[in-house]
């Protein structure tokens, strides 16, 4: 058995099918074949299903994968560490993270990492909390951003800092400039531009309504922070957004609710013992240093 009868078996598993999987490794549907063949002979037991439109894996073969996976996971991470700079002239560092992050984190901590490290490259990607633990798990990144209350059992959380939102309305809307808190209860007769339901940020301001019995009417739902904004400040429409965005763009101002949305708890996720790369023990400990209101420490 060799690596690569591992990998041509992860992949006709992905994939479902010899054709896709051969494409994909960019071999030949015959080697590919004569090569699960192989594992199949040295295992002594047969891994895949081939007798339906897709191919899938037998009981002995989901086992089987189970734990090639994390060995391929671990090979990975050993071929990582060889390569792996410690005065961080070169590397790379793999980052996710939620959504609203990318309108006033994203900017500001890229900035001054690759300042102090240009010869580390960033690979930045937004997704959901849930993938990104799940990215996390597969050695798919280094290091995620989102909320510390994570749900899967291989990921750990670093407590960043805490986000508040309020409602964030333009210079055109009737409460622009006010600094008193808002009642809840008016938001009754307010339309709103709100996330898409697919964000986190969504379900917490929907919860918040339910708590507070209200029914605000949203007029317009969008799936980006950048649209939301623009929207905001070139309108009358209002919305509730973490109060960061706000000090982050020029013609918006956040107004507290009564009573006030619960807080989050901003974090750094990354998986339980996995190897950490030099960059991603730089980069996790400048974020751990970011202070919204007052810039960064010198």
């Amino acid at each position: 058995m060799e690596l690569r009868h591992i990998r041509y078996l992860l992949a006709v598993a992905e994939h479902g099918n010899f054709t896709r999987a051969a494409e994909s490794l960019h071999v030949s549907q015959p080697t590919l074949s004569q090569q699960i063949k192989q594992l199949e002979s040295a295992l002594r037991v047969q891994l895949l299903d081939r007798s339906g439109r897709t191919v899938r894996t037998t009981d002995a073969g989901e086992a089987f994968l189970h734990y090639a996976r994390r060995a391929l996971q671990d090979l990975d991470a050993a071929e990582r560490a060889i390569h792996d700079v410690q005065d961080l002239s070169r590397g790379s560092l793999r980052l996710a993270t939620t959504p609203t992050f990318a309108a006033y984190l994203v900017g500001p901590l890229m900035d001054r990492f690759t300042t102090r490290h240009p010869g580390i490259a960033v690979t930045v990607q937004e997704m959901t909390q849930d993938r990104i633990e799940a990215e996390l798990a597969r050695d798919g990144l280094d290091v995620g951003i989102a909320f510390a209350d994570v749900r899967s059992e291989e990921i750990e959380s670093e407590s960043l800092f805490v986000e508040t939102l309020s409602l964030v309305v333009g210079v055109k809307h009737s409460h622009a400039g006010r600094s008193k808190p808002l009642p809840a209860k008016t938001l009754e007769d307010q339309a709103l531009v709100l996330l898409s339901s697919d964000f986190a940020t969504r379900l917490h301001i929907d919860r918040y309504f339910k708590h507070q019995d209200i029914t605000p009417r949203t007029a317009i739902e969008v799936s980006s922070i950048g649209a939301i904004v623009e929207i905001v400040r070139r309108g009358s429409l209002a919305t509730v957004l973490p109060d960061a965005i706000t000090l982050e763009q020029r013609g918006l101002s956040s107004i507290p609710l009564s009573p006030a949305l619960p807080t989050r708890t901003v974090a750094l996720l990354r998986r339980k013992g996995a190897y950490r790369t030099a960059a991603g023990r730089a980069f996790a400990e400048m974020a751990s240093t970011w202070d919204r209101l007052n810039g960064w420490p010198g």
